[in-house]
């Protein structure tokens, strides 16, 4: 038998990654900072070691977007959201409509029908009002547009300093009536892995509109409510297994969670994963990978490939899913790892990362 250097390698090195990924999680800081808020390796362990380990139970061990709640008659999702996001007003929306529309994306793909939100603000002290005028207006009309109600809330003022302007809480309730069992350990070999559309669109707009970057572009953030797109898919398409919306740590870190929750291979074709000339152009200056870059607008969705194209062609026939795209597939070996398959030929990790090159996007 021939020996291959090159796979005994590469080999070794997924080996390694499998053997640091199998260790019980441990937080090493002895502060908190920005990479614990960013959804990458410390934000996985943050959860895992502390809020995990202090509240399991039944309903959070999956730690979906939302949960999953029997009650004697309905079976309902809860779930809930805070957002910091920095500048509070962003060419395409604001803080406001973000905090509906990413509260009403955890309900949608967690398989329930969203209802009743609550909002709950933390305000610094000389925030215009006129600005907290242009922040409700903007959350009124989202949840107008979609379908949901504002039920209860509350509000409180720090000193200035204190906070940056306006943070949101939201929590949301939806009903769960369809029969699909969604959750990201149900992937297996063979699935078929699709995006809704164009990634990165609003974790490029943040980090322009923010001012660092001498930068003139088009870019709006693709924040929006997903919950229509989502029922039409579920509606025609049984073999749905997966759904989550790609917000902070982007496509990658859905992705990677898949692969760990469901022990199976996430593989990517890199050529097929759709990203806007001007989103992967800013992302390029700034070298930052655009399965990294947060969306507000999109969602991964795994479903059996024998359903890829069924699938493809539900999430078109809306507005919202009309660039959707079949990226991937779902493969068995090396388990809980996200491979690419690069434009050159070769194929690369897709590994989590430890903080976020983009902090404060949501």
């Amino acid at each position: 038998m021939t020996e291959n250097p090159t796979r005994d390698a590469e080999a070794l090195v997924l080996h390694r990654i499998e053997r640091a990924r199998g260790a019980r999680p441990r937080i090493k800081e002895e502060r908190i900072t920005l990479a614990h808020g960013a959804g990458g390796k410390a934000t996985q362990t943050l959860v895992e070691a502390l809020f995990l380990a202090e509240f399991r139970n039944e309903l959070l061990e999956p730690l979906g977007d939302g949960a999953e709640i029997s009650l004697p008659h309905n079976r309902i999702a809860l779930t809930t959201d805070s957002f910091v996001v920095s500048p509070l007003f962003f060419p395409g929306g604001n803080i406001g409509d973000l905090a509906v529309n990413g509260t009403v994306n955890d309900l949608a793909v967690s398989g329930a029908d969203p209802l009743y939100l609550s909002a709950g603000f933390v305000l610094e002290e000389g925030f215009p009002v006129a600005d907290l005028k242009r922040v409700v207006r903007a959350m009124s009309a989202a949840a107008t547009a979609a379908g949901v109600r504002i039920v209860t809330g509350d509000t409180k003022v720090v000193d200035k300093g204190k906070a940056d302007g306006c943070y949101i809480n939201t929590t949301g309730v939806g009903v769960l009536s369809g029969s699909h069992r969604l959750g990201i350990s149900q992937a297996q070999p063979g699935d078929a892995v699709l995006v809704t559309g164009p990634i990165g669109a609003h974790g490029a707009t943040i980090m322009l509109a923010r001012g660092e970057l001498d930068i003139e572009t088009d870019i709006v953030s693709d924040t929006a409510a997903l919950h229509g797109l989502v029922a039409s898919l579920l509606d025609d398409v049984p073999g749905v297994r997966a759904l989550r919306d790609a917000t902070r740590g982007g496509v990658a870190t859905v992705l990677n969670e898949i692969a760990r929750a469901s022990e199976v291979a996430v593989v990517l074709d890199e050529g097929s994963v759709p990203v806007g000339g001007q989103v992967r152009g800013a992302a390029e200056l700034l070298g930052i990978d655009p399965l990294y870059v947060a969306c507000e607008g999109r969602a991964v969705v795994v479903v059996d490939g024998s359903e890829s194209e069924a699938a493809l062609a539900s999430m078109r026939k809306h507005p919202l899913g009309a660039e959707s795209a079949v990226i991937g597939r779902i493969g068995a070996d090396p388990p809980g790892m996200v491979l690419a398959n690069t434009a050159f030929g070769g194929t690369r990790v897709v590994d989590l990362l430890v903080g976020d090159p983009l902090p404060r996007i949501c």
